[in-house]
């Protein structure tokens, strides 16, 4: 796989290189800045040369600020079907929001903390996962919004249905929720069924599996 790399820290880029060059994916570039990110993606667009898959820190200068997470959303609409796996030492609703917020396009979006990239086997399977076109939010962000948003229709839900949603979230497909839960692929299937009912998201509705995701980040951000 082809992948840019996006951090400011020299000795974390230099750390992430090493373990995507380690796994036999090919490094197409880095940039320390938002402002390089933007440069280097756009030229590699106008070349026909964009990697298979954007990953970017989320805080970066010239502002260090959500400059990289800024970046991110503006190249993915510049470029549909660019993959992005955006990589935060902070659980913060607000930020996964506003990138699941882009996920029309159906294109692979991730969101993960930087602890987790020291694990590099669950690191490696995000990386797989959000290149493939799935959506990955980090297991710990995850919890801290269901913990955090149980108001309107997330309230309706069951405590597995809860819990389905929550595997969901973390970017798995129905048949490793049943491995995960020690389920049948029909009990799984009731139950995300269920989820998408309370959560009023009919069978015609594009990306279901997202904007269940995006219903219990914006009830955590109200709580």
């Amino acid at each position: 796989m082809r992948i840019f790399l996006a951090e400011d820290a020299a000795l974390i880029r230099a750390g992430l290189v090493e373990v995507l060059a380690s796994a036999g994916h090919e490094i197409t570039g880095t940039a320390a800045d938002a402002d390089a990110l933007r440069t280097l993606i756009g030229v590699a667009g106008r070349d026909g040369t964009l990697p298979d898959l954007l990953v970017t820190d989320v805080r970066m200068p010239p502002d260090g600020t959500d400059d990289g997470l800024r970046a991110a959303i503006d190249l993915r609409r510049e470029h549909p079907g660019l993959p992005v796996l955006v990589l935060s030492a902070y659980v913060s609703g607000p930020y996964v929001r506003r990138l699941l917020d882009d996920a029309g396009s159906g294109a692979g979006l991730g969101y993960l903390l930087k602890e987790r990239v020291g694990r590099v086997a669950d690191f490696l399977r995000t990386i797989d996962m959000v290149a493939g076109g799935g959506v990955v939010v980090d297991p710990e962000v995850v919890a801290h919004a269901m913990r955090s948003g149980r108001d309107g229709p997330l309230a309706d839900l069951t405590p597995r249905e809860s819990e389905v949603l929550r595997l969901m979230a973390e970017g798995l497909s129905n048949t490793q929720i049943a491995d995960r839960l020690v389920l049948s692929a029909a009990a799984v299937s009731k139950h995300v069924a269920n989820v998408f009912l309370k959560l009023d998201l009919p069978p015609g509705e594009d990306n279901r599996r997202v904007r269940a995701v995006l219903t219990w980040l914006r009830a955590a951000e109200k709580g």
